[in-house]
């Protein structure tokens, strides 16, 4: 792992506003510029294990993260992704147990670390942050609600068409409108829509060929969004 410096500035981060310190007080930013560490990682490179001790909590400064579990038969299965002003690892902090899930980087990421005491005592002194922490808990218990619904009730197919919507949200697009501003490996997006890289494969190009998407190695551009919508089994339904 290379230390990459300087180390970014909270004060000054261009993510700050999107992020999950996003209206705190300069004071307060400045301490946690004061305390944290930050890292360059490399593309692939892990940022912690499962099983390891947290120390403190990981803000994404630049760059695009995923959480996953390996599971009993050795296969990965990608529980979510992080993005740049995104914080991970605070779960396992918080109930100080060791982490049940891996995290790597992407693409090449400088993720910040904010120590344990630091992040501790900003969440015991600031009831709104507080309040953050526990409303984005919630959302992501939901979200894998939700998402073990879906695996048990969809089809493979409605499940890719509903996760490139989903990827298209969260990471957004790029300039042209239509190209997901991530690229994954096929084996990547088949981890998170949990079905075999083959399938995953098979599934995209008949979206290809059927005018919903297009392809180019791991850019993935959405042509038609109301017809994988209905592909998703969430809008009109799907006649194909």
């Amino acid at each position: 792992m290379k230390a990459r410096n300087p180390i970014p500035d909270c004060l000054a981060c261009s993510h700050r506003e999107c992020s999950f310190f996003a209206n705190i007080p300069a004071a307060q930013m400045q301490q946690i510029s004061e305390s944290k560490g930050g890292n360059f990682f490399k593309k692939g490179q892990q940022i912690f294990y499962e099983g390891m001790r947290p120390f403190g909590v990981f803000c994404i400064h630049q760059g695009k993260v995923k959480v996953y579990k390996i599971e009993s038969g050795g296969q990965e299965q990608i529980v979510r992704f992080a993005k740049e002003g995104d914080i991970i690892g605070y779960k396992a902090l918080i109930l100080n147990q060791p982490y049940t899930a891996f995290a790597s980087a992407l693409e090449d990421a400088t993720i910040c670390f904010i120590p344990r005491e630091q992040f501790v005592k900003m969440i015991h002194e600031d009831p709104q942050l507080s309040m953050r922490l526990m409303q984005k808990l919630s959302a992501e218990l939901a979200e894998a609600e939700q998402r073990l619904t879906e695996m048990a009730q969809k089809p493979v197919r409605e499940r890719l068409a509903e996760n490139l919507l989903m990827l298209s949200d969260f990471f957004g697009l790029e300039g042209d409108g239509h190209t997901l501003a991530v690229r994954l490996t096929r084996e990547d997006l088949a981890h998170f829509v949990g079905t075999a890289t083959e399938t995953a494969i098979r599934f995209l190009y008949e979206m290809k060929s059927e005018g919903l998407i297009d392809l180019k190695g791991r850019q993935i551009k959405i042509l038609d969004k109301a017809g994988i919508l209905r592909r998703a089994g969430m809008g009109l339904p799907y006649s194909g």
